[in-house]
């Protein structure tokens, strides 16, 4: 088994201000040394359950990436679920995420709240974050941005069940929430309210 990297995190632990090179790595040799011995299960640690070579796929993680400018350019990662033989819930929140309308071009926001029980293939939050950014200039009604989105991830994913709320904040005095979901939830699951309360305004 391979051991995993070490993270930029911890290569760039710094000491402090060098007068002729700047910021100087603190103790580099021992923090590898350490990171190694507890991913092999040695000092302490506990032994990976996966190997860095499981996360290949995983192409913008780790990388400094821009989001794309369309969401139809932009790639999602997916990484192998560590648990396949349990049926469990994951959920992102977006609680900012940001369209344009495609008549007027005004900015749209909304809080989106995914919820998805997978199979083999993961979703890789950097991924997804930026997937979600590459609408910012991307124009589509609430609908259409809403269940896209879902379409898409589970086109990626092949998720046991997704389900994805669209709660948008009002344009013209009028909210519009829009919830898809691809069937019934899987039994023995726990799946937790989404926690949105309708729109009430000030009053």
């Amino acid at each position: 088994m391979r051991t995993p990297l070490m993270s930029n995190a911890l290569l760039v632990f710094l000491k402090g201000p060098n007068p002729r090179k700047g910021l100087v790595p603190w103790n580099v040799g021992k923090l590898t040394s350490q990171w190694a011995r507890r991913c092999s299960g040695r000092g302490g640690g506990e032994s990976p359950s996966q190997s860095y070579g499981d996360y290949e796929n995983a192409k913008q993680l780790g990388e400094r990436v821009l989001a794309a400018d369309s969401p139809y350019k932009a790639v999602l990662d997916t990484v192998p679920n560590p648990h396949p033989d349990v049926k469990y819930v994951a959920r992102f929140a977006c609680p900012e995420f940001t369209s344009l309308c495609p008549v007027t071009g005004q900015p749209d926001f909304a809080h989106l709240v995914i919820d998805y029980v997978p199979q083999t293939k993961l979703v890789e939050s950097k991924s997804l974050k930026l997937y979600l950014q590459s609408f910012r200039n991307h124009g589509d009604f609430h609908e259409a941005c809403t269940v896209g989105i879902a379409r898409r991830l589970v086109e990626e994913l092949d998720p046991l069940w997704l389900r994805i709320g669209g709660y948008w904040y009002p344009r013209g005095g009028i909210p519009i929430d829009v919830f898809y979901a691809t069937g019934d939830p899987p039994s023995g699951v726990w799946i937790p309210d989404q926690g949105v309360p309708p729109f009430r305004g000030r009053g």
